[in-house]
């Protein structure tokens, strides 16, 4: 019986000593699964956050871009009225030294006639016949 006794005492601490170390395994795997867990929610978490981030930059650089296109359009209209403001005056100005020298041509045209009509009639012969002609 001692022999009894004893096998089954050792058999009971092989036992004990067995389940203390499977108790061991899964507290190893129970905090694997939880530390597992943890990365888990981590990475979705920085996933929600790189979405919202990429969200925030995508409208920002939309309205970026329409405040760009906004602006130029504004630039384009800008630079279009004063061209054409340019090109009025431009063609204002180009009217007026016209008429100034189509004035002052048609005054030295008049004066070169006056000129040529006054030397012309100083020239004439009197319509009564001459001497020489009888």
């Amino acid at each position: 019986m001692k022999i009894s006794i004893l096998t089954i005492s050792m058999v009971t601490a092989a036992a004990l000593a067995a389940f203390g170390q499977e108790g061991a395994v899964e507290d190893v795997k129970h905090e694997a699964k939880k530390a597992g867990q943890t990365v888990k929610d981590g990475v979705e978490a920085a996933g929600k956050k790189t979405k919202e981030v990429a969200q925030t930059v995508g409208q920002k650089t939309k309205e970026t871009a329409e405040t760009v296109g906004h602006k130029t359009r504004e630039a384009a209209q800008t630079v279009g009225r004063k061209t054409k403001e340019t090109a009025e005056t431009v063609s204002e100005k180009t009217k007026e030294s016209a008429k100034t020298v189509h004035r002052k041509s048609k005054q030295a045209l008049n004066k070169t006639k006056a000129e040529t009509s006054g030397q012309q009639s100083t020239n004439q012969a009197p319509n009564t016949p001459s001497s020489s002609d009888r």
